[in-house]
């Protein structure tokens, strides 16, 4: 009886490593070189125009308002005509595509459901951006949201596949940063197209949709000769395929660094059984299972509480509507520069606590900024908040993708996942119920009850990852 045929225990009990355990062992002692930062590049590049279908809750909403499109408040707790629709409507989309999509990047792989999801978002955001009502703008960016959702999973399974395990934190950490350059991109965008620009005859706010979608659609093409996952090819028992995406990776490699490659390190046991949804809740994954559904929930009031609301809140503070979305493109400069500041030490300092760290730091500066009516205060506390919350988003993504096998990876991810989206639907009317009830100080207070939920559950339940063998972690 052989390995293969074996499942579970007796598996690995009988193990001798096989052809697709030695391949992926062979992607851990990788050095980071040109091609492996090129492969990550690309892939963070989707990572940017998934932050620019974010941006565009905060960013379009003075257009919104200006237009009567739409309203900054409800008038019941689901009104259909206010703001919060419009953002529950993304969070709808994201909600189904992670829950019930996921699983298809586990079953067609990494690279064609990339490719298929940002083409998706693109046309899909393009048709939004013509639409003249709250109900078909909601349509709309939720049938967008679906591609951004789908796309958000494929990334981190894709990436934490590809590069090596020691700089695993500093390639999410660098994917963080390139997603994070849309924050000021598109501030900087909206702030020039703001209400009453308009440009041939369109309002502001439909270029900045469109500006993202053809942009979107560009970099897809780009992104064509991306190579699949080696490490999903072996585990589906495409060894030959995998070993000539391999070799081709190890030749540039070695070619790049100028010497031979360093030996691999000994083979981790890869279960041979095809994965299915059961296995994310039996015994070995139940308990990072519910850290991560509690943490994907209760984060999403965090992030999005501040990020898809910084000219909503900065406006109720008294500011203008055009100097509202200056103030946010700088203080989304503090955001995308941090996470190139977390790849110095992301590899240094256990994920979990960097999770629980920068979730205080949320709560602490969140409740400062609401005090704050100066400029220059809003401007500086503004800053720190997107860098913490940029910190907890890379936490998120670097964390998640690491703590399951990668016959799973893509459908544990997006379930857990689906739980931040399904927060994400939720979140606008609360912020919206206690912006009325509260103003900004009663915003950040539910943030801060938010987060504490967070930081024990991450630090209680959480395991190491740092440094380990994605292989290592799942077992």
């Amino acid at each position: 009886m052989t390995p293969a045929t074996l499942t579970g225990t007796a598996a690995r009990a009988t193990w001798t490593p096989t052809a697709a355990e030695k391949l992926t062992a062979r992607l851990d002692r990788l050095p980071m070189a040109q091609t492996m930062w090129a492969m990550t590049l690309l892939l963070s590049l989707g990572g940017f125009f998934d932050g620019y279908a974010i941006g565009l809750i905060g960013a379009v909403a003075p257009g919104l308002f200006h237009s009567k499109i739409m309203t900054a408040t409800t008038v019941g707790f689901f009104g259909i005509t206010g703001f919060a629709s419009y953002v529950a409507a993304f969070f709808a989309g994201l909600f189904v595509a992670a829950l019930f999509g996921s699983y298809v990047a586990d079953r067609f792989g990494r690279r064609v459901i990339f490719a298929v999801s940002l083409l998706w978002f693109g046309i899909a955001n393009f048709i939004m951006g013509f639409q003249t009502t709250a109900d078909g703008l909601d349509i709309w960016r939720f049938i967008s949201a679906l591609g951004v959702g789908l796309e958000l999973v494929t990334i981190d399974a894709y990436l934490a596949e590809l590069v090596p395990k020691r700089v695993r934190g500093a390639a999410f950490g660098f994917m963080l940063g390139i997603t994070g350059l849309s924050g000021p991109v598109i501030y900087l965008i909206s702030s020039r197209l703001a209400p009453p620009v308009t440009l041939l005859g369109q309002d502001g706010w439909r270029w900045v949709v469109w500006i993202g979608s053809v942009a979107a659609i560009l970099v897809w093409w780009v992104r064509l000769g991306l190579p699949e996952s080696p490490r999903w090819l072996a585990q589906q028992g495409r060894v030959e395929e995998a070993e000539k995406v391999m070799a081709g990776i190890e030749a540039r490699a070695e070619a790049e660094s100028g010497r031979p490659l360093p030996v691999p390190d000994a083979p981790q046991f890869q279960d041979p059984r095809k994965g299915n949804w059961s296995e994310i809740f039996e015994p070995r994954y139940r308990t990072r299972t519910i850290m991560l559904m509690l943490f994907n929930f209760f984060q999403t009031v965090g992030y999005y509480g501040f990020f898809a609301w910084i000219p909503t809140l900065l406006i109720k503070k008294g500011i203008h509507v055009t100097q509202s979305l200056e103030y946010t493109a700088i203080i989304m400069i503090a955001q995308t520069l941090f996470p190139f500041i977390v790849m110095s030490f992301a590899d240094k300092m256990e994920r979990k606590w960097q999770i629980c760290t920068s979730c205080f730091l949320i709560a602490v500066f969140g409740m400062w900024f609401s005090a704050l009516t100066s400029a220059v205060g809003l401007i500086l506390l503004g800053a720190c908040l997107a860098a913490s919350t940029q910190w907890m988003a890379y936490g998120l993504h670097n964390y998640q993708s690491e703590l399951y096998p990668t016959r799973i990876r893509a459908r544990a991810v997006g379930f857990v996942y689906s739980w931040s989206r399904l927060a994400g639907v939720l979140t606008p009317f609360f912020v919206a119920y206690f912006l009325r009830v509260g103003g900004v100080a009663g915003v950040f207070a539910f943030v801060a009850a938010s987060l504490a939920v967070v930081i024990v559950s991450v630090a209680a339940m959480g395991p190491r990852t740092a440094n380990l063998e994605l292989e290592a972690i799942a077992h």
